[in-house]
């Protein structure tokens, strides 16, 4: 799977007025970031949206809808960049300009998430407004139908959460239906943590208890034994669990001042650190069973130390860290990050899976439906991101930072968001869109665009939004 799609981090976002430099901007490109930010979020919100929500991609004229595949006509998309980006960024504008508008266009937005809330409490991948769609789910609000699981997986709960929190915040706690479900998924969250601290993928009710465990060898053959029908109801760090579910408990205990959310994120950083495999792989796997082995997910993913999930559970530790105080988040870092870096490709990145004990990267080859183990490259499914970029310096520089007792590196200058704000402002078509032209790059989802075909992109979208009114914060 490609990298996943995340925004700015609610302390990033929370931090950046009072981080960058309080200098005036320019008047006449402040009045400009104005304009722009709300003639593209017009078109955004007027003609793209539908229910009140939104996919990842579309074509110029609004035909062709794309999320993980085509999406029917009255489906929305949870996954990011759908739904929840698009509504965090108007929360942004909201924050940053004082215009009802935006609040109004999160509202219309919420109102589509809660719609597809399910009864477990969560959110599955897309909601369906559509009553005989085969895709509709157990909606909490009695009109949907089928499973009801909620599921962390690829940041879909997570995203809606915390988009849902700020919003309520933007509305002082005042917009009972935004309030209910945001309280609603945060218990739901907190009552799937297993008491261990981990997490599962996917959650129809509360976690079960289980034994405490540390991360170990499976003795079994694990090329051909002990595979679990039902991974996802295991321990999970797939797709950067821990990073962003710790997002949610951080967003939740700065704004409801809640020390549950401290404790819940406290006991997360307990399992990362019962989680970390023994030597000779002092890191970390994409899924484990109750004995806290690592295990198969679906037939292209091995049991096997991730490279990916690795760095993941570094930056979570070090984020626990900073939150509690407590240097024992610290010290599994430095052996992680010694394996990580001994464990680097030719090319500088980190193969997604490496065997277990002999540290030699793992691939897979496709032939039709049947997937083979194999430590060639040459022949890789190109549905799957088997290759993963190397973070190591950022964490290193980071894990300096916290030993030190520093923060986190600063946002960027007041200058460096003018840059970006003439840029952004320069790339705005007639029509107040922001068109991408595709280019051969892996995108989320796996859209099949041709080379040179034109796309808008809810990323960019939000991502556009959220530098607008990053610049607005900090020049006002």
């Amino acid at each position: 799977m490609f990298a996943r799609w995340s925004g700015c981090t609610a302390l990033a976002a929370c931090c950046l007025a009072a981080a960058v430099s309080a200098a005036d901007g320019d008047p006449a490109l402040r009045q400009q970031a104005l304009s722009a930010m709300k003639s593209a979020a017009e078109y955004y919100r007027g003609q793209v949206a539908k229910h009140g929500g939104y996919v990842y991609y579309y074509s110029p004229d609004l035909t062709k809808r794309l999320g993980e595949g085509v999406a029917g006509p009255d489906q929305i998309f949870v996954q990011p960049p759908g739904t929840p980006t698009v509504g965090l960024a108007y929360v942004r504008a909201f924050e940053a300009t004082g215009d009802k508008f935006y609040l109004d266009a999160a509202r219309e937005t919420a109102a589509a998430l809660i719609y597809g809330q399910l009864k477990s409490g969560g959110w599955t991948q897309t909601v369906d407004f559509d009553p005989a769609s085969p895709r509709i789910a157990l909606y909490r609000n009695g009109k949907g139908r089928g499973a009801n699981n909620s599921t962390l997986d690829d940041n879909i709960s997570q995203s809606a959460i915390r988009f849902l929190m700020h919003l309520d915040r933007a509305t002082e706690f005042k917009d009972a239906q935004i309030h209910d479900s945001v309280s609603i998924a945060l218990d739901a969250l907190l009552k799937a943590q297993f008491p261990v601290g981990a997490f599962p993928q996917v959650w129809t009710g509360p976690a079960q208890s289980q034994l405490p465990a540390k991360g170990n060898f499976p003795t079994y053959d694990w090329r051909t034994e002990g595979r679990i029908k039902e991974y996802w109801t295991m321990y999970t760090l797939n797709d950067g669990l821990a990073g962003t579910v710790s997002a949610v408990l951080l967003d939740a205990l700065e704004i409801y001042k809640d020390a549950k959310y401290k404790a819940a994120l406290a006991k997360l950083g307990d399992f990362l650190i019962a989680a970390q495999m023994p030597d000779p792989q002092p890191a970390w796997a994409q899924q484990y069973n109750y004995a806290m082995q690592p295990i198969w997910a679906r037939r292209f993913e091995p049991a096997a130390i991730t490279g990916g999930e690795s760095q993941d559970a570094i930056e979570t530790l070090l984020k626990v860290y900073r939150a509690t105080g407590d240097s024992k988040y610290l010290e599994p870092v430095p052996r992680a990050l010694a394996w990580l870096k001994q464990s680097r490709l030719p090319d500088g990145r980190l193969a997604r899976y490496y065997e277990l004990q002999t540290n030699k990267p793992l691939y897979m080859t496709r032939r039709g439906d049947e997937y083979s183990l194999t430590y060639s490259d040459a022949d890789l499914p190109d549905h799957y991101g088997w290759k993963v970029a190397s973070r190591l310096e950022a964490i290193e520089a980071d894990f300096a930072a916290a030993k030190a007792g520093r923060s986190l590196p600063q946002p960027p200058s007041t200058a460096d968001l003018a840059a970006s704000v003439n840029r952004i402002i320069g790339e705005l078509d007639k029509q107040n869109r922001w068109v991408s032209t595709y280019a051969g790059e892996p995108l989320y989802g796996q859209p099949k665009f041709k080379m040179g075909e034109r796309y808008l992109h809810s990323g960019v979208f939000s991502k556009n939004m959220e530098t607008l009114s990053a610049y607005l914060m900090a020049t006002r």
